[in-house]
């Protein structure tokens, strides 16, 4: 795949995984280090079992808090990781299997989040996704309104 150059250069970028996505996390930090974005690993750094909530929510919970501008998360299928993260108030965390869902999730759901799955998907399509939702821009104007009333969900 050639890569290509993203528009948003040197991000800083919160990344976390479960035991089931350690080679496919440590081929995705590269990638984005490779591009110049700063990456913050938040684990796991073992292939040992482990829970991906807590994986989940450290990544989240950076994310909310402004630590990092973006967040990737890798479990086997990537949704368990993400329902984690979604429940961190601010996250938009969505799953995604290939690039056109990656970049609608960025211009109409303002997605802050990113996760798929290492059993799910292989490397290749891994790149392409990311590249698509970090190269992605919010569109605002009538989907800002419907963000708006996803995030007054949190507040009921």
């Amino acid at each position: 795949m050639p890569r290509q150059r993203l528009q948003k250069i040197n991000m800083k970028i919160g990344i976390g995984n479960d035991h089931a996505a350690l080679e496919m996390k440590l081929q995705i930090k590269e990638f984005l280090e490779e591009m110049g974005h700063e990456v913050v690993d938040y684990g796991t750094h073992t292939s040992e079992s482990c829970d991906y909530p807590v994986y989940g929510a450290k990544v989240a919970k950076a994310v909310a808090s402004g630590e990092v501008e973006q967040g990737i998360l890798i479990c086997g299928t990537g949704v368990g990781i993400s329902l984690a993260a979604n429940k961190v108030k601010g996250i938009r965390c969505v799953v995604c299997s290939e690039p056109y869902t990656a970049k609608l999730s960025k211009q109409h759901n303002n997605s802050n989040i990113l996760a798929f799955g290492a059993r799910v998907i292989g490397i290749e399509m891994a790149k392409m996704i990311v590249t698509e939702w970090l190269n992605a821009e919010f569109l605002g104007g009538r989907h800002q309104e419907r963000v708006d009333m996803i995030m007054a969900l949190e507040e009921e």
